[in-house]
């Protein structure tokens, strides 16, 4: 049995009661996961989990003679890749928070003043779809705030329990590396049936995570080389662009609405320089958009055959039913359901 390996063909001798036990027994999980707001844990398990495999296999790992040795092996990679984790999640909050905009709140009270300030200059069709003063902009913003109150509290108040889940669900990610360092020779077949359900969906896990943290990085150069290099060397400095880049970055890592949230932020703050640039900025960022569904097509889509508008859609329904949880876990949720499918000839 070859280390980490999570793409072993479907046992054929499973039968088709012990399969359906284990879709049942998958789909409670994965609710309660949503439920139970124990989504962060984990994402954070199998993030560990995937670089732990992906850094034995680099490193030949699995080569090494003696158990032990590979057993000490493990260890020593997964403490170095949970401390990098948590150090540069640290690393990127202690940035925003010191950066030139005083930090996340402060950042998002600009681009409410950039607006308002801004609104003379603005064409009228965009004028008459703008709130009409700063009283009308909070009240839409106290709406939106109310809507996604739970989320926010969990956010807030809740940090350091999230926190604490997250921890302990890379420790379970590392724990399940380990695990896979022992053969097991004879397996039942409910277990061999539950295994094959959470192969596919670390795997599902594995082809949309590792292929959008591909697309928001090339989102975030191609907004550096705009912000950092274009715009300086036409005498244009924005305000705030560190913090819209590192923005561009996180909000990149949920498909397509993520793009969208953080090209609003660039073309408000582009508005408080001129309209001009705003218009500028707004062409720019639909060339970059149009690159994103070029990427999803080619990177995502060519691991799950999905279209822009299948996420779009699982998204939707996801965040409806669950909030921003279900917009985060919808891409992965959707490639599994889509992998298990396909298995069954279904589709």
């Amino acid at each position: 049995m070859a280390v980490f390996d999570l793409s072993q063909p479907p046992n054929m001798n499973e039968t088709l009661t012990y399969r359906h036990a284990a879709w049942l027994l998958t789909a409670l999980f994965l609710f309660l996961a949503l439920k139970l707001h124990l989504l962060p844990p984990l994402i954070a398990g199998l993030l560990v989990y995937h670089l732990v495999h992906l850094t034995a296999t680099r490193l030949a790992i699995t080569r090494l003679s003696g158990r032990n040795a590979k057993i000490l092996a493990v260890v020593l990679v997964s403490t170095l890749i949970i401390t990098l984790l948590v150090t540069s999640a640290i690393g990127m909050r202690t940035f925003l928070h010191h950066s030139e905009s005083g930090g996340l709140a402060p950042f998002m009270e600009k681009l409410a003043e950039i607006l308002e300030s801004s609104r003379a200059a603005l064409p009228e069709w965009i004028y008459s779809a703008m709130p009409r003063d700063a009283e009308e902009f909070k009240t839409h913003l106290a709406i939106w705030l109310r809507e996604h109150s739970g989320e926010l509290q969990l956010m807030g108040k809740e940090a350091g329990h999230t926190l604490a889940h997250v921890l302990i669900g890379m420790i379970i990610g590392a724990m399940l590396s380990l695990h896979e360092m022992v053969a097991i020779e004879i397996r039942k077949p409910f277990v061999v049936a539950l295994t094959g359900r959470t192969a596919k969906f670390s795997a599902a896990f594995g082809d949309i995570v590792f292929a959008q943290v591909k697309i928001a990085a090339i989102n975030a150069f191609f907004t550096w080389i705009y912000l950092g290099v274009v715009l300086p060397l036409a005498g244009v400095k924005l305000p705030f662009a560190a913090t819209l880049i590192v923005v561009t970055f996180i909000t990149g890592l949920i498909p397509i609405i993520g793009n969208i949230m953080s090209n609003t932020a660039i073309v408000i703050v582009s508005l408080g320089h001129s309209f001009q640039l705003a218009a500028a900025s707004l062409l720019f960022l639909v060339g970059i958009h149009k690159l994103e569904y070029f990427l999803n097509a080619k990177i995502v889509g060519s691991q799950i055959k999905a279209k822009a508008w299948e996420l779009l859609t699982a998204m939707l329904v996801m965040e409806a039913a669950f909030g921003l949880p279900g917009l985060v876990a919808a891409p992965i949720y959707y490639a599994y359901l889509k992998s298990e499918l396909k298995e069954s000839g279904v589709i």
